[in-house]
């Protein structure tokens, strides 16, 4: 099936998105922050990244193709790219000189680093009372933590995530997916709409403090009130899901595997139904929700499910149960993603035109908003693409002004754009 390409200019459609008319100067680097800038700019906001002269590190991440990030193409969607050598004075009144037109702040620097730049939320509030800075860091913007580097994974040791994960017989595993990063990304997003929303009322900006540490230690909700009056420290319970059951993975008669959820009693007694053991209902062990979850009833009940499910192949055994309204799955991989219908009826692939490889399919846009939708307007640039343009436009700078900074390398233009006659 060939490709449809997104190739949608910016035009008047652009300006119906919901954050159409608000400016973010993203000074970001590797995933959570540039992730946040990704969503912020998929609904129409102008995300202008500022870009060290040897570029976010992202762009060296991820699959390439020769020279070319795929990773980067999608992460830096929808971004305007300006390459500033922040060491140097003059790229730091650029970048002050962007920031004082600009709505929101968008940054993932070690706490202090933009202060000691002169670039920090109290330096810039003074003459730019309505900015708002969205600050990501591992451990948040205080504390005695504050000036630990952090990563996502790192942090989810601390907020008590990688504890949870993976087999009770092994150390703790991880997921290889850069998780903690991709919910804070949403976290920071949700703080900005929110402190945009504030500034609508108050006509002020403030900072929202967002920490990876914090993200993974969100979701252990549960946790923390039964720590507290219960003493509980769960360990880690594999596939399953701690006092849920069924819930986990099944083999098949094919070596696969499905995932089972039949929480409610409703959900499992339809399953029991089809499985022919409607007596189950009558076992003091399986009668209820709360009686399923305890460990020993679950261990139990999934090796009773276990023999049943190896008597079939799992796209069989798939459509049975998708059939009694159970929720199931077979385990996905990418490959299966890209044949699903569901996927591909919902526009969650999306081909994006790219101009060194025809197209790169992305993810597509999160969430779907029916009057006001975001929309993929293009590929992640070249870094610096766009800084000769960003410096005219935003700035008015003229061409022997923006010359000069070339020279000096106080800036620096994309390989694309580079004008003829100029050598860096």
């Amino acid at each position: 099936m060939s490709p449809t390409l997104n190739t949608q200019p910016v035009t008047a459609e652009t300006g119906s998105a919901p954050l159409a008319g608000i400016k973010v100067i993203e000074i970001c680097s590797t995933i959570a922050g540039p992730a946040c800038g990704r969503l912020l700019a998929d609904f129409g906001a102008d995300v202008i990244k500022i870009e060290p002269p040897q570029g976010d590190p992202v762009r060296q991440m991820g699959s390439h193709v020769g020279d070319i990030s795929l990773y980067a193409a999608s992460i830096l969607r929808n971004k305007r790219s300006i390459v500033i050598d922040l060491k140097s004075e003059q790229g730091r009144e650029l970048a002050l000189a962007l920031i004082a037109r600009a709505d929101i702040v968008l940054e993932n620097n070690r706490p202090g680093v933009l202060e000691r730049l002169g670039l920090g939320y109290e330096q810039v509030a003074v003459k730019h009372p309505g900015v708002i800075y969205v600050r990501i860091s591992g451990y948040g913007q205080d504390g005695p933590y504050s000036q630990r580097p952090g990563y996502g994974a790192i942090c989810e040791a601390v907020g008590g995530v990688r504890h949870m994960t993976g087999d009770p017989d092994r150390p703790p595993a991880r997921v290889a997916l850069a998780t903690t990063d991709y919910l804070t990304s949403v976290y920071a997003a949700f703080g900005a709409l929110g402190a945009l929303r504030s500034r609508d009322r108050t006509g002020k900006g403030q900072v929202v403090d967002v920490a990876l540490y914090e993200t993974a230690f969100t979701q252990l909700e549960p946790l923390v009130p039964a720590y507290q009056k219960l003493n509980k420290v769960p360990m880690r319970v594999g596939p399953n899901l701690p006092s849920m059951a069924p819930n986990s993975l099944y083999p098949t008669r094919d070596a696969n595997y499905l995932l089972i959820a039949a929480n409610s009693n409703a959900t499992f007694e339809r399953l029991l139904k089809l499985m022919n053991r409607l007596e189950l209902l009558q076992d003091p062990r399986f009668c209820s929700i709360r009686a399923r979850g305890e460990k020993p009833n679950m261990l139990a009940l999934d090796a009773i499910i276990s023999d049943w499910t190896r008597q079939y192949d799992a796209v069989e055994l798939e459509q049975m149960i998708i059939d009694v309204e159970v929720p199931v799955s077979r385990v996905y991989t990418v490959a299966d993603i890209f044949d699903d219908p569901h996927y591909r009826a919902r526009s969650m692939i999306a081909h994006v035109a790219h101009p060194q490889l025809e197209s790169v399919a992305q993810i597509g846009v999160v969430p779907r908003l029916s009057a006001t939708p975001g929309i993929i307007r293009f590929t992640g640039p070249d870094l610096g693409a766009d800084t000769i343009s960003v410096l005219r436009d935003e700035l008015g700078l003229q061409d022997e002004a923006i010359d000069n900074m070339l020279s000096a390398g106080v800036v620096r233009e994309g390989a694309s754009t580079r004008r003829r006659g100029h050598k860096q």
